[in-house]
């Protein structure tokens, strides 16, 4: 058992997980853009939007399609962007004007945009490769994805800083803290929910038009497990941060950890494959991150709330000292 145990930490290649670990932040940063979207439903609007495998699939296509076709890679980024804006608003409708549950409405459109993504590439993988197309970054340097990444990312963040303090962005927060509240105050609530899932999504496909390019390709099925990885940065990033922090944690500060989390879960990934783990477990290594940071919060505060903390705090009080008591 000794010798099996000596030769497994043998067979590991340290410099190999060193030299893995500028992909993994390319990666954690153009997936940090994704998360970003995830934050605006599941933070701010608390909605379960389930369509993001889907759109985040949709942005991949649809910017292979037309860089193939000689559109401009910003423009085909653009464009992509706009179809998952399309998306988001197709979810919206449901919800809002057929009155279908969130989490059904979401389910919907990510079966829908299968359908429509495969119609849109023609087949389930399309190649772009950087050695026949001007893309935007790619995995062939990994240290100018990182740098792009980081740029979109800040734009990103300015953008939503500045958006959601404005009149429109804040009712977009109310929405999601109180509706009916909100409603009250003449706010529509309905309004609100589908111009958030439409820059949710929007972001979600800029994310997906971002990794197509860096992998070279965009396949049917890369926005299978999104929406958990996207949950994945929020709740790790947040965690860290408010562990960090703890209430002085701005907003500008918890959009840039929602990133932050992206890269931490995909260097814990990295480190999971160097480990020799069997690549069938990742998903099942994801739910678990997922749930432990889920839960952290939550075990938290049920220790510092617990009635026999509170007990034993309220008898120590009430114990006088003995120089009190002589």
């Amino acid at each position: 058992m000794m010798n099996v145990i000596l030769s497994y930490f043998s067979s590991l290649n340290p410099p190999a997980l060193v030299s893995q670990l500028p992909g993994n932040i390319a990666q954690g940063v153009i997936w940090g853009l994704m998360g970003l979207g995830v934050f605006i439903t599941y933070k701010l609007l608390d909605f379960p939007d389930l369509s993001v495998d889907g759109s985040f699939a949709t942005g991949g296509a649809v910017t292979a399609v037309l860089i193939i076709a000689g559109v401009p890679v910003w423009i085909a980024v653009l464009i992509a962007m706009i179809a998952g804006i399309l998306a988001g608003l197709i979810t919206g409708f449901l919800h809002t004007v057929l009155g279908i549950p969130g989490i059904l409405a979401g389910i919907l459109t990510q079966i829908a945009l299968y359908s429509v993504n495969l119609n849109i590439m023609g087949k389930a993988n399309l190649p772009v490769s950087y050695r026949n197309y001007n893309l935007l970054l790619s995995a062939s340097n990994i240290n100018l994805a990182i740098i792009i990444g980081l740029a979109l990312v800040a734009i990103v963040i300015a953008f939503m800083y500045w958006y959601f303090g404005t009149e429109q962005g804040s009712a977009i927060r109310s929405t999601g803290s109180n509706p009916a509240m909100s409603k009250a105050q003449g706010i529509n609530i309905s309004a609100m929910k589908v111009i958030a899932l439409a820059l949710s999504n929007g972001l979600v496909a800029l994310s997906g038009s971002l990794f197509a390019q860096y992998q070279g390709f965009a396949d049917i099925n890369m926005g299978r497990g999104a929406i958990v990885i996207g949950l994945a940065a929020v709740v790790i990033g947040t965690v860290i941060g408010e562990g960090i922090f703890r209430k002085g944690m701005s907003f500008t500060l918890r959009l840039a950890f929602v990133v932050v989390g992206a890269v931490l879960y995909y260097i814990a990934m990295g480190l999971v494959l160097w480990l020799k783990m069997p690549t069938d477990d990742t998903k099942l290594f994801t739910a678990a991150v997922v749930a432990v940071f889920l839960a952290v919060p939550y075990l938290k505060d049920k220790s510092k709330n617990s009635f026999k903390k509170v007990a034993k705090r309220s008898a120590k009080l009430c114990i006088p000292d003995d120089k009190e008591v002589e």
